[in-house]
């Protein structure tokens, strides 16, 4: 496959991502990931509230 570029000469012809945008980028990935969430938890209570007791019981058998 010739018409496909490698991923050296892709990244060659960009310039590289900053820390500050990849930072921006993943804040809005988990904005957007909460967000999702909370629309879970009010579309589906039920399953929420087993969601929460599964995490509070892993939470107290984890030993630090």
């Amino acid at each position: 496959m010739p018409d496909v570029p490698d991923r050296e000469a892709r990244d060659a012809d960009e310039s590289p991502e900053t820390e500050a945008e990849r930072r921006r980028r993943r804040a809005q990935f988990l904005r957007e990931l909460a967000e999702a969430r909370e629309l879970r938890d009010r579309v589906q209570p039920r399953r929420a509230k087993a969601a929460r007791l599964r995490h509070a019981m892993r939470m107290r058998t984890f030993r630090w």
